[in-house]
């Protein structure tokens, strides 16, 4: 498992990646303290169309590799951009069209999660 400060960090990377190319909604779920989670962090955004979506997910892809050196073990969806998937181990980034997201609701699913969520600025929205 990655230590807190290199989540951070991706997190930060990620969180930033997506902002920049107006990714939607962004919100961050905190899974650490769930039994048996499949991750410790869901990064999770929507986009406008296909084409938008792919975009979102090449600059978190670029930005990974570029700031931290890091690559997704496993990216899905870029065949037809509907819910890309990445990888980080630690990290899952799902970037959803905004219908598949309202359809798969991944936020309900993992309910229990801590979620922070932000601003189109990227500032944290206070609950």
């Amino acid at each position: 498992m990655i230590n807190s400060n290199s989540a951070n960090k991706l997190l930060e990377v990620i969180n930033d990646a997506i902002l920049d190319k107006k990714g939607l909604e962004l919100v961050n779920l905190d899974l650490t303290n769930i039994i048996n989670s499949v991750t410790g962090h869901f990064v999770i955004c929507h986009a406008n169309n296909s084409n938008h979506a792919k975009v979102i997910a090449e600059s978190v892809e670029r930005k990974t590799r570029e700031i931290l050196h890091d690559k997704p073990w496993i990216k899905e969806g870029y065949e037809n951009a509907q819910w890309l998937l990445l990888d980080y181990s630690n990290v899952v980034v799902h970037v959803f069209q905004k219908e598949y997201r309202e359809f798969y609701n991944l936020e309900e699913l993992w309910a229990d999660a801590v979620f922070k969520h932000f601003t189109e600025d990227g500032k944290l929205i206070a609950k």
